[in-house]
């Protein structure tokens, strides 16, 4: 009998052999061959053979509960093929992550498997069981920063390599117990690989501990070797009018983007990241739907980043786990991102994490609550659901560093409430915890008001880059414009007075040349920060003043007009002479019109 082992998964030639002595004392033909992916070179190794083997795949899990001697476990993977009887090997370690140079411009699945490799490996279908390293196998030029002697808390930096336009350090291991460690050794500056050591550390005790470039890290554990954190009180400015001035997100802060499909949620995650005041951007696609995800996958890597002008994913990380995964692989993928967050944090550098979508993960969360029979919550839902999502934006801040470097993590989960219902669980979770809600409408998304967060509906806790008194006034005005229109649509615009309908035209102004933006326009796209305050105090002027006119006509072309003339100031450049001359043009017109 001839037996073929198809798959031999880089096991050793003697191990082999050794397996299968028994069967070839016994007169049969063992062949062993090593894994190849196209189908006819597998067919025509398989075509004389009496049994065909096909190798176990080891799949990747993690112990979720222990109750008396039974043990329930969460696989990473599809568990087709597991029956009673298979071999668990316990491992001993946490669900980890490894740290290291290189992790920029690289693609992970949930399980931080380069999905690149993955599929040079395994081709257009992506097979379960295959784990490869996430750190690229390359040389790095290494810089001590560290002489023997010097004593090493964890976290401290031993030296640092160029990564892109970043110096990225390379540190003691965050889980270094005491305070005992000194450099014994260090190498000099020069190119080494990455995983060869570069430092050696001992206690007083005579341990010694070997320092390479990488090291891992449990996911589900927060990073905190920092000196203090801090309140959250910068803007981060995000060159988005409407977020910047009305709903502002604060550097370490937290915001969440709830809305129905097709909101325009991953539009507005993307101007974010491009436009964002920050070094690293890493986005979390977690079990949004395939398509969704190629598109990020496709769009990223042609987002031109202004400060540098190439690439944006030369300072972006991605982390994919479309909905077609296995559901846990999407818990893993959350966390798998805020851990590589918090190391970039660790290097004084500020970080905005994308994560789309939570709810997504929630509902992952609700699937293995059900499969461990836990008494359910609300919608079914884990009845711990708000203490985990508060644990994840916990682990947003702002930190003081030893060294006294400021460093941030920035969360923004966006949330697909089902119809877009924002009274559900996991909405209702996140909005405890955020400093930010931005609500997206689709209202507005429909009528192609983008961004289309609801100015009325959502809301910031923190300080935007102008004078927040100010913007609390204008939005009253547009709460006001919004009543009458809804009363208008019941009595008519005849039944309306002209002071009440010059209010409704200029909350009308306010949404359309200020709250509404054009991505599309090389100048207007990204709006900075001086320049939203100089526009929005002209603004201001505008829908703080009394005008004489008293036909509605006449209103209705006054307030045309002095939109159009903002929406031509937006496309000039700020600073120029035809901006000014452009806001000369623009003053003289509505002044023309004041009372008094």
């Amino acid at each position: 009998m001839k037996i073929v082992l198809l798959e031999s998964l880089g096991v050793p030639e003697e191990v082999l052999n050794a397996c299968a002595k028994p069967l070839t004392d016994a007169g049969h033909t063992f062949v062993a061959y090593p894994r190849d992916t196209d189908p006819q070179v597998q067919i025509a190794r398989a075509g004389d053979a009496d049994v065909i083997m096909i190798a176990n795949m080891p799949l990747k899990g993690e112990v979720i509960r222990i109750s008396g001697d039974a043990v329930s476990m969460q696989i990473y993977e599809m568990t087709n093929g597991i029956q009673v009887g298979d071999e668990v090997e316990l491992t001993g370690e946490l669900l980890s992550v490894e740290l290291g140079p290189g992790l920029l411009t690289q693609v992970y699945d949930g399980l931080q498997n380069p999905l690149p490799k993955l599929a040079e490996q395994c081709g257009f279908f992506l097979e379960r069981g295959v784990y490869l390293d996430p750190i690229p196998d390359k040389e790095w030029e290494f810089t001590p920063c560290v002489k023997p002697g010097d004593a090493v808390l964890a976290g401290d930096a031993v030296g640092s390599v160029p990564e892109g336009q970043f110096t990225h350090l390379i540190m003691a291991p965050f889980d270094l117990k005491d305070e005992g460690w000194r450099v014994k050794s260090v190498k000099e500056k020069g190119v080494y690989h990455v995983r060869s050591t570069v430092a050696v550390l001992e206690n007083g005790a005579g341990e010694e501990k070997a320092l390479s470039m990488v090291f891992s890290w449990p996911v589900k554990q927060p990073i905190r070797c920092y000196e203090e954190r801090l309140r959250p009180d910068e803007t981060l400015v995000t060159k988005i009018r409407c977020i910047d001035t009305f709903l502002p997100v604060a550097k370490g802060g937290t915001f969440c983007v709830p809305g129905p499909f097709g909101a325009g949620k991953t539009v507005l995650q993307h101007m974010e990241a491009k436009n964002a005041d920050v070094d690293i951007v890493i986005v979390a696609a977690c079990g949004e739907r395939a398509g969704e995800v190629v598109e990020v996958l496709k769009e990223f890597p042609e987002l031109t980043d202004p400060r540098t002008g190439r690439s944006l994913m030369e300072r972006t990380i991605i982390i994919c786990n479309t909905s077609s995964m296995p559901v846990a692989a999407r818990e893993a993928s959350v966390y798998t991102a805020v851990t590589m967050a918090e190391y970039y944090r660790q290097m004084g550098l500020n970080v905005l994490l994308l994560a789309d979508s939570t709810s997504r993960w929630a509902q992952a969360m609700r699937e293995m609550s059900g499969r461990l029979e836990e008494i359910p919550g609300e919608e079914a839902f884990p009845a711990y659901l708000e203490s985990v999502i508060a644990a994840f934006y916990e682990r947003a801040g702002k930190v003081r560093l030893r060294n006294g470097k400021i460093a941030s993590v920035t969360i923004g989960g966006t949330v697909s409430p089902a119809g877009g219902n924002f009274e559900e669980p996991v909405t209702q979770a996140t909005l405890k915890v955020v400093g930010a809600f931005h609500g997206l409408s689709r209202e507005r998304s429909d009528a192609r008001k983008y961004p289309s967060i609801h100015p009325i509906d959502s809301w910031s806790k923190y300080q935007g880059v102008v004078d927040m008194a100010r913007v609390e006034e204008a939005r009253g005005i547009l709460r006001r414009s919004s009543e009458i229109n809804q009363m208008m649509k019941v009595i008519g615009e005849e039944g309306t007075s002209a002071e009440d309908y010059i209010l409704y035209q200029k909350g009308e102004l306010l949404d359309a040349v200020y709250l509404q933006q054009n991505s599309f326009d090389p100048i207007d796209a990204a709006c900075e920060p001086e320049r939203q305050a100089h526009e929005f105090n002209v603004l201001y002027d505008v829908l703080t003043r009394d005008y004489a006119l008293s036909d509605k006509k006449e209103i209705r072309a006054f307030f045309n007009q002095v939109r159009q003339e903002f929406l031509d100031w937006h496309g000039t450049v700020y600073g120029t002479p035809e901006f000014a001359a452009q806001e000369t043009k623009l003053t003289d017109l509505y002044r023309s019109k004041v009372t008094g």
